[in-house]
């Protein structure tokens, strides 16, 4: 560790109870760079005040409302207060949270999708941009540092022209009519938004499309499905899409195929060659070639380019997952901060991410007609 002293942030959400605020708190902290100094992690007092003893917090730092928490922390002294706020709430709240953040001078870190819907997120663009504050979104599966080898293999040129790209995302708990906290908001359109499933996890498999290839994805052609009775949200989709420079792809999202986890995977094919990884098995990068054999490449290994070395934190063979993802995530936001980045590109890829969910209902809803992602 140096000694720079710790970037410190402060959470809305993630009290007792919800899955991903820990999940976010572990990421954060994995490398000791990063502190937690307060939260509002919960509107219920009790919640929210045993949430922050259970994390050894100052209990006049843990407060109920996050206007309070933006209100208190900017009046604190410059050295102390916190830099950034880490958002893990439902949609419905991201936009007011990090509104508030950002008019109070700090930096944004928010869960996906980065708003409740696109004209949300054109709004919270400028207040962005008028800032001059870092914002970024926790697309985890970017931090993976084999995706990143993916990226610059397709920028150099390595598997030629792209022409055809698969991404898919496909899980089963939401096969049944399920009742816990984590489905009740995310199949409500109140505080999911107008998409339960591609939402959720399709907003994955575009950004990852999108990130790897370096290509926007132009239009959709797009069915979206509701096979569980009674519930109002997608839990199932396909979409053909169009890209730039005449690239053609499908997406497919689904939250009922029944024993799937959290299978997400992108295949890519130029020219000359492709690419496959799978979130499931994320240390294996498959590349493929017209005439000679194909390659498996593997994670921490000296052969990868410099730009990842920094991200794998063990020696080759002992699996790296979910959670350095994240912390990767946390720590080159982290660095942001520290260097005086300003506005950070995770600001475009919420705004990409909302204009497609925006056109996927669009399509579904006019019978899969082809419709533009209007950003």
């Amino acid at each position: 560790m140096s000694g720079q002293p710790n970037v410190r942030y402060g959470m809305v959400g993630g009290g007792q109870g919800a899955f991903i605020g820990y999940v976010h708190r572990l990421a954060a902290q994995l490398d000791g760079k990063i502190e937690l100094v307060c939260g509002a992690f919960s509107r219920d007092s009790d919640n929210c005040r045993q949430t922050g003893a259970e994390l050894g917090l100052d209990p006049a730092r843990c407060y109920i409302d996050f206007h309070e928490m933006m209100k208190a922390e900017a009046a604190l002294p410059e050295s102390e207060r916190m830099q950034f706020v880490a958002i893990v709430t439902p949609n419905h709240v991201h936009y007011p949270v990090a509104r508030a953040a950002l008019e109070a001078g700090f930096h944004v870190l928010s869960d996906k999708p980065a708003t409740l819907n696109l004209e949300e997120m054109q709004s919270l663009s400028q207040i962005i941009y008028d800032s001059g504050l870092a914002y970024g979104l926790t697309h985890t599966y970017l931090g993976y540092p084999l995706v990143s080898v993916a990226k610059e293999i397709v920028a150099s040129g390595g598997i030629g022209k792209v022409r055809k790209v698969y991404a898919e995302y496909i899980q089963g708990w939401l096969a049944t009519e399920v009742e816990n906290k984590q489905a009740e908001w995310r199949t409500d359109p109140a505080r999911s938004g107008a998409s339960g499933c591609m939402g959720d996890i399709g907003t994955h498999a575009h950004n990852l499309a999108e990130y790897v290839t370096g290509k926007r994805m132009t239009h959709v052609a797009a069915d979206l499905t509701v096979f569980v009775d009674g519930r109002r949200l997608d839990d199932d989709g396909s979409a053909l899409f169009r890209m730039e420079d005449g690239v053609k792809g499908t997406l497919s999202a689904s939250q009922i195929c029944v024993g799937k986890e959290n299978s997400l995977s992108l295949r890519v094919y130029g020219e000359t060659g492709g690419l496959e990884w799978n979130q499931e098995e994320p240390n294996s990068l498959i590349r493929t070639y017209a005439d000679r054999p194909t390659e498996i490449i593997r994670a921490g290994q000296g052969y990868l380019p410099e730009s990842v070395q920094s991200h794998f934190r063990t020696p080759p063979g002992h699996p790296e997952g979910y959670i350095e993802a994240f912390a990767n995530i946390y720590l080159e936001f982290a660095e942001v901060i520290k260097t005086n980045g300003g506005v950070k590109a995770g600001s475009t890829a919420a705004l990409r991410g909302m204009a497609f969910i925006e056109a996927l209902v669009e399509s579904s809803n006019s019978n899969s007609a082809w419709t533009e992602i209007k950003t």
